[in-house]
């Protein structure tokens, strides 16, 4: 018997998923391409994408924090995880321990390491102009990488720095790439770890091909099918999200509907109920979009309740009919964070926990 029982889920097509893994990978050889699966694999679900993944062969990952690489460590004690968010002193018992590699980004981290007694493995992360994390002077970073290559119980198994405005100004993605590169050309053949990267989904499709000093890219959205370039249509979509039509009203003209009563019936219509709303990640200011019933385009009306919604319907609409909210035609992802004024990334990582995932394998 289905755990689910209220009449909504989330649809995620690992298929489509590797095979964007595999078309990037194809683009990019003989580089080879590093799956981000921070933020629930961005809402798909971190085990499931990580297990399928691993029995497709993949032996590396990136992640946003500890907690996250420690699941995937549940699930497979010997693949390479790379924890790209901040790591303090503390944890490097438990980096160590679980053979997790870490970000070196600041002298005081680099400071704690250099005291610690026991094997690690890190990559030391470089700004380039972002200004977020990493070392910003290159004379302090190229004395952390000499220094750290000393000992046997350092394995600085990379260096890497991230771009701002990949998909939205290639001037200063330009300048980024070139400090990187100036970096690099400081330092000695014989100290450059093995891995060298900085280009996430947008760098790797746009500027990859004519980079002739990184080994590594790490690809996060378009390994979801979605990408924030108008002119790449070939990644598959892995993402839908669906839920049944459980209620239906008659209103009569002048009759409100929901919360604040925002929504006037301006005749007599028909309306039907969703249960699902903006706990699961629907939020309210998709009021006003649109959602699919057996391939026809209806209305969200009234305020998207925190757990139901509604939608102006018409004679087709029946109860129990599925209703597709993301994913499909009108519903795709890239026009949805169009009309929030957001990226994909959001959408994708807005739909909570409390929506089962059911997974096509």
């Amino acid at each position: 018997m289905s755990k689910h029982y209220r009449k909504t889920h989330l649809e995620i097509n690992l298929i489509n998923l590797h095979k964007n893994l595999t078309m990037i990978q194809n683009i990019l050889s003989p580089k080879s391409v590093i799956p981000v699966v921070k933020a629930n694999a961005y809402g798909h679900g971190l085990k499931d994408v990580c297990k399928y993944l691993i029995d497709k062969g993949v032996r590396y990952f990136a992640v946003a924090m500890i907690e996250e690489a420690l699941e995937i460590r549940e699930i497979d004690s010997t693949v390479d995880i790379l924890v790209m968010g901040v790591v303090s002193s503390a944890d490097l018992d438990t980096l160590s321990k679980n053979n997790l590699t870490f970000t070196l980004h600041n002298e005081s981290l680099y400071n704690a390491v250099l005291r610690y007694d026991r094997p690690i493995k890190f990559h030391i992360k470089i700004d380039t102009g972002m200004n977020r994390l990493g070392f910003k002077s290159f004379d302090k970073a190229k004395e952390v990488l000499i220094n750290c290559n000393k000992t046997d119980l350092m394995d600085v198994e990379g260096v890497y720095t991230h771009l701002a405005t990949a998909d939205s100004n290639h001037a200063f993605a330009m300048k980024q790439i070139q400090r990187f590169q100036t970096f690099l050309e400081a330092i000695p053949k014989s100290e450059l770890p093995k891995m060298i990267h900085l280009s996430n989904s947008s760098g790797a499709l746009k500027y990859e091909k004519n980079i002739n000093f990184t080994t590594h890219v790490r690809v996060g959205i378009s390994l979801y099918g979605e990408t924030l370039e108008e002119d790449i249509d070939y990644l598959l979509p892995t993402f839908v999200l669906k839920s049944q039509i459980v209620e239906i009203k008659r209103l009569q003209k002048g009759d409100k509907v929901g919360y604040d009563i925002t929504y006037e019936a301006s005749e007599d219509e028909t309306i039907g109920i969703l249960p699902i709303g903006y706990a699961d990640g629907v939020y309210r200011h998709n009021q006003g979009g649109h959602i699919k019933v057996s391939n026809r385009t209806y209305p969200i009306i009234g305020r998207i309740c925190m757990d139901q919604l509604f939608i102006k319907i018409d004679k087709f609409v029946k109860i129990n009919d599925i209703v597709v909210l993301m994913g499909i035609g009108e519903t795709n992802i890239r026009h949805i964070a169009k009309r929030l004024n957001t990226i994909p990334h959001e959408v994708l990582c807005s739909v909570s926990s409390r929506v089962p995932r059911v997974y096509k394998k």
